[in-house]
């Protein structure tokens, strides 16, 4: 398989994922993602904003956020986010330092 086409699939594989962490199971929390797996749709983001940065295209926080959610964060949380307990909050304190490391967010 080529470059361009190895590139050209990934990419529709991420684009599938996105529709299905956006669209298809909006219901599952990040929280739990990140509890679980250890990556969330923030860190989706954020990958994202990472890549352009390395390629030298400026692409801020809240921009990489909305291209990812496909609205502002703000909107997407006040119709998806629930309130976490106080046991998966914790959990995610400690996914969070070992997946994502204490000065990043």
């Amino acid at each position: 398989m080529d470059d361009k086409t190895r590139t050209e699939i990934e990419a529709a594989a991420f684009r599938r994922l996105q529709q299905h962490l956006m669209e298809d199971r909006p219901d599952v929390q990040n929280i739990d993602l990140m509890n679980l797996a250890g990556f969330c749709r923030n860190c989706l983001s954020r990958w994202m904003e990472e890549a352009a940065a390395e390629r030298g295209v400026e692409l801020s926080k809240e921009a990489a956020r909305e291209a990812f959610y496909g609205m502002p964060y703000d909107d997407w949380k006040a119709q998806n986010q629930t309130e976490a307990s106080p046991e998966k909050q914790a959990a995610f304190e400690k996914a969070f330092a070992e997946n994502v490391g204490k000065d990043r967010g």
